[in-house]
C-alpha cells in the first residue's frame, strides 16, 4: 500500500527541517508529511498512500474530501465565513436545534475546540455552585482522564504527567478511580459543584465507564445539587454508533452538560457545549463568549455532517463490532496483546509492551494509527469505513504483530 521514500530524496525533509527551525517543538511528530486525502486514505508529499485509521485523532469523521462536505465548504466560503457573535447568521440556530433534538438537552454554546467548551462547562459548574454557597466549588474528576490543555481543563485531567510542570492549577479538583462507585460516593459532597466524566476515556487508553457508575454519578449529582458533565469530545457525535455515547445506556443517563468537538465539522474547528436549562442559566449575557466560535462556515458544515451521519450510524456499529471481533481473534496468537476495548469505531488494543514502534511499523506498511498511554494502540477510523478497509488494516497489523518478540 505504501512504499516508503528514502529520507534523502523525500519531499518531506525540507518541510520537517523548516518546522524544526521555526516552530515551538512541543509535538512529537512522526516523520510523515501529508498532502491530500480521499475517502479512507491519505497521501504523503511523495505520493505514498496510507489507510487512515486515526483520522486526525478522530476529527476527519467522513474521511478525506467527502464530496458533500467539499461542496458545502466551497459554496459557503464564497458567501460568508465569519461575522463574529455580534450578529446572527443562518446556521447557528438550526445547528443548536439539531443538537437539542438529538441530545435531549436544551441549549448550546459554540467554540473552536474541545478544551474551550470544557472551559465553558467548568465555568458553568463554578457559577452554579457559587449561587448556592461560596464553599461549593469542588470538581470531581477521574484518574486517567484527559480533558484538554488549558488551565481549567488541565486541572481536572487525571494524569499527573500533564499537570506537573504547570502547577498550581485550579483549586478544588478531586480525582477518584473510574468505575469505583464507593470512591464516588465518598467524594461527592455538598461542596461539589460538578462531576466530570468521559464516557469512554480516549487519551487514557479507551476505557469505558459502566452503566452503574454513570447512574450513581447522576444520582449523586441530583442529591448534592451538582452538575453532571460528560466529556464526549472524542467519543461523541457518532463515534460509538450513537449520536452521543451516553445514549448507549438503557435507560439513558442524561447529563446536565455534554461537550463535543472532534468530528463535529469534519476537520474545521468547532466545539459545542450542550446543556439543560438549569446549567445554561448560570451563564448570563456577557459572562462568556468566543470570537471565532460558531462561525457560518463551520456550522453549515456541521449541519451537512449530521445529515450524512444518520445513514452511517448502523454501519459504524456493525463495522466496529467486526473490527473488534477480528482483533480479538488475532490477540489469541500474541501474548503481548492484553485486551481489545472500545465501542463502535473507537477501539484500543492494550499491550504489555510499548506500542510506539508498532505505530511506526504500521506506518511504514501504509496504515496510520497511534499509541496512547504508552501501551494502547488507538484506532479511530472514519465513519465511512467498511469491512474491506478493516481487512486491509488487519493484514498490516498481522505483519506488525508478527515482528514482535513472542515473550
Amino acid at each position: 500500500m505504501s512504499t516508503a521514500t528514502p529520507a534523502s530524496t523525500s519531499k518531506a525533509q525540507p518541510i520537517m527541517d523548516l518546522e524544526r527551525e521555526y516552530l515551538l517543538q512541543n509535538y512529537g511528530r512522526y516523520p510523515l508529511a501529508l498532502s491530500r486525502g480521499e475517502g479512507c486514505y491519505a497521501y504523503d508529499v511523495d505520493g505514498n498512500r496510507y489507510l487512515d485509521f486515526i483520522t486526525g485523532i478522530g476529527v476527519n469523521a467522513l474521511g478525506h474530501a467527502h464530496p458533500r462536505i467539499v461542496s458545502v465548504i466551497r459554496e459557503q466560503a464564497g458567501l460568508l465565513i465569519h461575522c463574529s457573535n455580534l450578529y446572527y447568521h443562518p446556521y447557528q440556530g438550526p445547528l443548536a436545534k439539531k443538537l437539542a433534538e438529538l441530545s435531549g438537552l436544551q441549549r448550546s454554546f459554540f467554540a473552536n475546540s474541545g478544551a474551550e467548551v470544557m472551559e465553558a462547562a467548568l465555568k458553568m459548574a463554578r457559577a452554579h455552585g457559587h449561587k448556592i454557597s461560596p464553599d461549593k466549588y469542588e470538581l470531581v474528576a477521574l484518574d486517567n482522564s484527559f480533558h484538554g490543555r488549558t488551565f481549567g481543563a488541565l486541572s481536572i485531567t487525571g494524569q499527573p504527567k500533564y499537570r506537573a510542570d504547570f502547577e498550581p492549577l485550579l483549586p478544588g479538583a478531586k480525582f477518584i478511580p473510574g468505575n469505583d462507585i464507593a470512591a464516588l460516593e465518598r467524594t461527592v459532597t455538598d461542596r461539589t459543584a460538578g462531576i466530570v466524566i468521559e464516557w469512554i476515556q480516549g487519551e487514557g487508553g479507551i476505557f469505558p465507564i459502566t452503566l452503574d457508575y454513570a447512574r450513581k454519578a447522576r444520582e449523586l449529582a441530583d442529591r448534592h445539587n451538582a452538575l453532571l458533565i460528560f466529556d464526549e469530545i472524542q467519543c461523541g457525535v457518532g463515534r460509538t454508533g450513537k449520536h452521543f455515547a451516553y445514549q448507549m445506556a438503557r435507560p439513558v443517563v442524561l447529563p446536565d452538560v455534554v461537550v463535543v468537538a472532534k468530528p463535529l465539522a469534519c476537520g474545521l474547528p468547532l466545539g459545542a457545549l450542550i446543556a439543560n436549562e438549569k446549567a445554561a442559566s448560570t451563564i448570563p449575557a456577557g459572562m462568556h463568549g468566543s470570537t471565532f466560535g460558531g462561525g457560518a462556515l463551520a456550522c453549515r458544515v456541521a449541519l451537512e455532517f449530521f445529515d450524512i451521519l444518520d445513514g452511517l450510524l448502523p454501519s459504524i456499529q456493525r463495522v466496529g463490532d467486526y473490527f473488534r471481533a477480528r482483533l480479538r481473534e488475532i490477540a489469541t496468537k500474541y501474548p503481548f496483546i492484553k485486551e481489545v476495548r472500545g465501542q463502535g469505531l473507537m477501539i484500543g488494543v492494550d499491550l504489555s509492551v510499548p506500542g510506539k514502534q508498532m505505530v511506526a511499523d504500521a506506518q511504514a506498511r501504509g496504515l496510520l494509527i497511534n499509541c496512547t498511554h504508552d501501551t494502547v494502540l488507538r484506532f479511530l477510523p472514519p465513519y465511512i469505513t467498511t469491512e474491506k478497509e478493516v481487512d486491509a488494516a488487519l493484514a498490516i497489523l498481522a505483519e506488525v504483530f508478527a515482528m514482535q518478540p513472542s515473550t
